[in-house]
């Protein structure tokens, strides 16, 4: 029996506050790299249950997704083995909550960045992923659709 193809299901949130933008530095086989606070849907979580704990993790910051900013599909082709990897990214932008100055993030965060729009864009070598600045146009662009556009059926219905 063939193998089912599956893309990864990430999430990514889109947070700005005072015209800057909260980006991570992290560690990846490519070198230290920006991305928006962002990971994988975890199994039993819905994906704006996902973007909140992934944002949490990232920066240490609460993060209350209000909307959502589009949805995303980028193919990758990984520099250290040459592999692609399809990934679709749901990303948000919404309410920054306290900081957890005591938390420790993520393993293989370096640290939390505020960028303005222009700086991202200025770093596009240094960015993880095209979806990056992407996500970052749509929202200064007023892209913004109501969560209730995603349904996440409970579990076994």
């Amino acid at each position: 029996m063939k193998t089912r193809w599956k893309p990864s299901v990430t999430v990514a949130a889109v947070v700005e506050h005072n015209g800057r933008f909260l980006l991570v530095e992290e560690h990846t086989p490519e070198g230290l790299k920006l991305n928006n606070p962002a990971g994988h849907l975890e199994a039993g979580e819905s994906l704006v249950q996902a973007c909140a704990r992934e944002t949490l993790e990232e920066t240490a910051f609460g993060f209350t997704p209000t909307a959502l900013v589009g949805v995303y599909q980028a193919r990758l082709q990984h520099a250290t083995t040459q592999e692609f990897s399809t990934y679709m990214r749901f990303a948000f932008c919404g309410d920054l909550g306290e900081l957890e100055s005591a938390r420790r993030l993520d393993h293989g965060i370096v640290r939390t960045l505020w960028l303005t729009p222009d700086e991202i864009r200025a770093s596009t070598q240094r960015h993880r992923s095209p979806l990056l600045l992407r996500c970052v146009e749509d929202y200064l662009a007023g892209r913004r659709f109501p969560l209730d556009l995603i349904y996440t059926a409970p579990d076994g219905g």
